[in-house]
């Protein structure tokens, strides 16, 4: 069962462990790191499961039957680096436990070990004047090399993280800065710890190149993704903020977080730094992110300081999240209730025109059947030759005039209802791709798509191509005709891929019998003084007298049979 699991819990860390450099190769750096920063954010329980499988089996060694006190110790210290920075009092505990043996051992080297390891706890937690009282009582004549560097760098912490939201705030600064000349002064300054230290004492003093150089040189000495790499990204990141370049500083504090949540470090700063950060440029959802899993690792390593920190900035994210998440889902609804109109005025639309079909169908056999009528008074009459040709003449004129009144109707009813047709599945098709895209809450998508008016444009190109089309196979002399009426100077010149321009689109739809302004305007787009002045204008270029300009236009044509 234990093997079967740590099966998976390899297989998982394979998956999210790949160094940050090689994800998702091709995209820029920030977009990399971020996106694998959100992957693992969300499966930090698997490292989690990794940390307490090597704790469990540390602790099995506390069972092992006979043995000293001094192996005991060595366990426990093992328990309390293991703890450190995931859970501090489960290592205040084991450094106590520490403290314990040490006394009885009267062993005074292990005892201020155990002190100062207590000391970093207790500053971790918040527990200050404890701290400080601990170092007080420790002689530091009676150090060893290793433990002087961990007293001075205990005293360094301790007043630096004292100085926080502090009104002396620069008192106690100015003593941790103390600390660090004299911790600078004991470390081998060929070692990393000295070089990280320094690169701080640069960073207060506003060497900020000379800071970066030596981070930077630190983190390309080294492939792995260690606490110590969390350490230096989270200060060179602080740099690029200091700098005023958000997208490294974003980029840095990314991979900070990355490295701590792979080594399962709950006392962490890099991600509540990106949160803020992210909260700074408007990116509310992946602030609030940020910040909620910052404060879950606080809270669960009960670092109080930083616990504190967290919940002066939560409430301010938290706030403008909800109001976004608020303004999103209105919008959402407005939006989907005008699809819907949209759609329902569409199906009345449908109807009205299948009802007009029918109307016109009862006219069409009332026509017929006066036109039956017409031939039997004829017959009976007996009209003379001359006469009953004048008959038919003029039956003939109103049939065709009948005729052409139906096939224009015909015409555009059955192209009509094919718009219509298709426009109802357009709108089904966008109202789903809404739909689909506010299931999935890709907000930002959906925005676009309610946003953009190119499928408004789109369309009213179409149904302008369309009535070009159809118009001109009903006359298709229009054109020649209609600049048979204009002096030859002021006559239309198409485009070569031009059917009907604006003014020859406004004399057609006169053609057809829409005379009133508004409604061209409407068909068209324009306002009905535009079209006013369209139509003056071109009355004012007939060869024909204006007054009789436009009953000249409405004799256009002939109808071609379709």
């Amino acid at each position: 069962m234990n093997s079967s699991r740590s099966i998976i819990i390899l297989f998982w860390a394979a998956v999210f462990v790949f160094p940050v450099n090689i994800v998702f190769a091709g995209e820029p750096q920030q977009e990399q790191v971020l996106r694998t920063l959100y992957g693992l954010m969300g499966n930090k329980g698997i490292f989690m499961s990794e940390k307490e499988n090597r704790i469990s089996s540390i602790k099995k060694m506390l069972e092992t039957p006979d043995i000293n006190e001094i192996q005991r110790y060595e366990i426990n210290l093992q328990l309390f680096n293991e703890y450190k920075t995931y859970i501090s009092d489960s290592a205040i505990y084991y450094t106590k436990q520490n403290i314990k043996i040490s006394g009885d051992l009267n062993d005074r080297d292990r005892m201020n070990e155990s002190k100062l390891n207590l000391t970093s706890l207790y500053i971790i937690a918040g527990i200050y004047i404890e701290s400080l009282d601990i170092l007080k009582n420790i002689d530091k004549t009676e150090l060893s090399d290793t433990l002087l560097i961990r007293y001075y760098d205990c005293y360094k912490q301790l007043y630096r993280s004292y100085s926080f939201n502090n009104p002396n705030a620069h008192l106690y600064t100015g003593k941790s800065s103390l600390y660090r000349d004299s911790l600078l002064s004991v470390l081998d300054k060929e070692s990393n710890h000295y070089k990280i230290v320094y690169a701080e004492k640069l960073f207060d003093e506003g060497l900020l190149a000379e800071s970066k150089r030596i981070l930077q040189d630190l983190i390309n000495q080294s492939d792995a993704e260690d606490h110590e790499k969390a350490v230096l990204t989270y200060a060179l990141a602080n740099i690029y903020r200091k700098e005023g370049d958000v997208d490294k500083q974003i980029t840095y504090y990314a991979i900070s977080a990355i490295c701590d949540i792979k080594n399962t470090i709950k006392e962490n700063a890099s991600m509540q730094a990106l949160a803020v950060t992210l909260f700074e440029i408007g990116n509310i959802e992946k602030a609030y992110s940020c910040i909620k899993s910052s404060m879950e690792d606080a809270m669960f390593c009960n670092a109080r300081l930083r616990t504190y920190e967290i919940s002066q900035i939560l409430p301010i994210i938290d706030s403008a999240y909800q109001e976004k998440v608020r303004n999103q889902k209105s919008e959402l609804q407005l939006f989907l209730i005008l699809v819907s109109l949209l759609s329902l005025f569409l199906i009345i639309a449908v109807i009205y025109v299948y009802r007009q079909m029918k109307k016109i169908a009862r006219i069409r056999k009332e026509l017929y059947q006066t036109n039956l009528k017409l031939n039997v008074l004829n017959e009976d009459l007996q009209l003379t030759v001359d006469q009953l040709n004048k008959t038919n003449k003029k039956l003939s004129d109103v049939n065709d005039e009948l005729s052409e009144s139906n096939e224009i109707k015909e015409t555009y009813i059955g192209h009509f209802l094919d718009l219509c047709s298709t426009y109802i599945n357009k709108l089904e098709k966008y109202q789903n791709a809404l739909n689909k895209k506010a299931v999935e809450r890709k907000i930002d998508e959906l925005f676009r798509m309610l946003k953009s008016h190119d499928m408004i444009e789109r369309e009213v190109r179409e149904l302008y191509s369309l009535f070009d089309n159809i118009f001109l196979h009903l006359y298709p002399n229009f054109v020649e005709e209609f600049n048979s009426l204009l002096i030859e100077e002021e006559r239309f010149n198409l485009k070569p891929d031009e059917l009907l321009n604006t003014e020859l689109r406004i004399f057609a739809l006169i053609r057809l019998g829409i005379t009133d302004s508004s409604r061209i305007a409407n068909f068209l787009r324009y306002s009905a003084n535009t079209i006013y002045n369209y139509r003056t204008r071109v009355r004012n270029k007939a060869a024909v007298p204006r007054d009789k300009f436009e009953s000249s236009v409405m004799k256009i044509g002939a109808i071609q049979k379709i």
